[in-house]
């Protein structure tokens, strides 16, 4: 280790040295690591309720832990924590090197993954990684597979220079696809163990583009579950039955016409909405104008009858950032009722079910969201059909307690105020490994553990960040993750974790 100050600020040479390490540890020992971790379909609970007999979340996360104490961090400890019933996080603790630092750095990222999805490139699947062009496709390796793995190299890029730091933790769960709807209960065993939470490193958001460091400022809430709409006992000759037996999907549209607009998708209920802040639209504006249309011409869309591109809700990238960050929406992410059709009979189905996802702006509470759309969905069903809506479950519940239409919602996030150092820092550390200054934006996804942290440390400051940039397409086909991005996101979160006051 080499001798230095600890009361020395980073110097441009150190920043550098950090680069260097993080980028040689991607290289020889990372990039190996995520390629063994995306072969294994560690699917979430959610999409895999027999995890714990197929064993391959375990394998997972014995594979994480046996990497990062190989790496024999000075005063490292790590434990696979496993509660009865729920599946197993990695906790890991390393003292403190800068001299009377009581505050404590916790760094946090997930190994669940989410389902293979259809549509894949020949050459691509789920499964099978692939290094091309300096990315690395596959499932799970962008989100968030990685954050293990570049946080332990970030504290050891700065150990083996010497650059003092505060106590570090890292939190790494296995259901966070799933909701995060185990980790409240590791939460409150390990709340003694965490220290004093001043700053915390979350390494499972995105990215507006590659050439510079992304701060998310807000994340969406969700509400999911599955709205089924029964008509029949069971199926019947549609010429016998149709215009008399009224079609179990146009009632099931009728139901979501009370909750949608269907012409232009906003969503009806104005409690479903909140006040947008005014400093994230001052935010987004300035977003807007670093990515332009790219905003939208990101997606892959699909042409028209007469070859041109399918159209955005909107082209205007302010408008464009803000629809997809602090609006809510609706997506319908699954079917079920409907046979395939090569196996579509003239027959008129007994029940339609469709299941909903629900992104809720970052403000409104998702527990009270939930149990406002069971009742707007379900309440003088057309025909009197049976409408239920079934949510997936609820945070923080036991599991297989609780009825089956229990509601539930992971509530969204709101970035609290920067504290100057912290500010100061991210746009130093942008500067020093991209070129490029620091830039802001809001999330349309959900990562259930910030809110649960920030009211548990409601004084910590928040890093929230992530290599999830355009086309890496998370949950969907050819996903990737962008090596040179990871590399730099790994040097800038130890500079970061440097400047800490303490």
């Amino acid at each position: 280790m080499n001798a230095r100050d600890p009361n020395l600020p980073l110097q441009a040479g150190e920043a550098e040295d950090l680069c260097a390490f993080a980028a040689r540890t991607w290289d020889e020992e990372i990039v190996p690591a995520l390629t063994d971790y995306i072969a294994i379909p560690a699917k979430s609970p959610m999409f895999d309720p027999d995890w714990e007999r197929h064993g391959l979340i375990e394998r997972v996360v014995r594979d994480a832990a046996a990497w990062v104490e190989r790496k024999q961090v000075a005063g490292l400890k790590l434990e696979v924590i496993r509660l009865p019933g729920r599946t197993p996080v990695i906790f890991f603790e390393v003292p403190a090197t800068r001299s009377g630092c009581t505050d404590t750095v916790c760094l946090y990222g997930h190994l669940d993954k989410q389902p293979e999805f259809t549509g894949w490139r020949s050459d691509l699947g789920p499964w099978s990684p692939k290094l091309e062009d300096g990315r690395l496709y596959g499932r799970g390796g962008a989100d968030d597979g990685y954050a293990i793995y570049a946080a332990v190299t970030a504290v050891l890029a700065l150990d083996r220079q010497g650059i003092a730091r505060p106590r570090i933790v890292g939190l790494i769960e296995t259901c966070e696809e799933s909701g995060s709807v185990d980790l409240p209960a590791y939460i409150d065993l390990l709340r003694p163990r965490l220290g004093n939470v001043s700053l915390v490193v979350c390494l499972d958001s995105g990215a507006g583009n590659y050439d510079q460091l992304w701060l998310t400022t807000s994340l969406r809430g969700m509400v999911s579950g599955v709205l089924k709409v029964e008509i029949l006992t069971e199926g019947i000759h549609s010429g016998d039955a149709s215009g008399l037996v009224p079609s179990s999907f146009r009632i099931l549209r009728q139901v979501l016409d009370r909750l949608e607009d269907s012409k232009t998708g906003r969503l009806l209920p104005e409690s479903f909405h909140c006040d947008i802040p005014a400093a994230r639209i001052e935010q987004a504006r300035a977003t807007a104008k670093i990515l332009g249309d790219e905003v939208w011409k990101r997606m892959p869309w699909a042409c028209g009858a007469d070859g041109t591109p399918s159209l955005p809700t909107t082209t205007d990238p302010l408008e464009a950032l803000l629809e997809r960050t602090w609006r809510p929406t609706l997506s319908v992410t699954g079917a079920d009722g409907l046979p395939e059709l090569g196996s579509a009979g003239n027959v008129l189905r007994p029940y339609t079910a469709f299941k909903l996802s629900l992104r809720l702006p970052p403000l409104v509470d998702a527990h009270q969201a939930a149990t406002r759309l069971k009742t707007l969905l379900e309440d003088n069903a057309p025909y009197n059909a049976k409408v239920t809506f079934a949510a997936d479950g609820r945070a923080g519940a036991e599991p297989g307690k609780g009825s089956a239409t229990e509601s539930w919602g992971a509530t969204g996030w709101n970035t609290p105020e920067l504290a100057p150092w912290l500010e100061a820092a991210l746009n130093q550390a942008s500067q020093a490994h991209y070129g490029a200054p620091l830039g802001y934006i809001g999330q349309g996804g959900t990562i259930p553990l910030m809110s649960m942290l920030q009211q548990g440390f409601p004084a910590a400051q928040m890093m929230v960040c992530g290599v999830l940039g355009p086309k890496s397409n998370a949950h969907g086909p050819n996903e990737f993750l962008h090596v040179p991005y990871g590399k730099k996101l790994t040097a800038a979160v130890a500079q970061v974790i440097a400047a800490h006051p303490g």
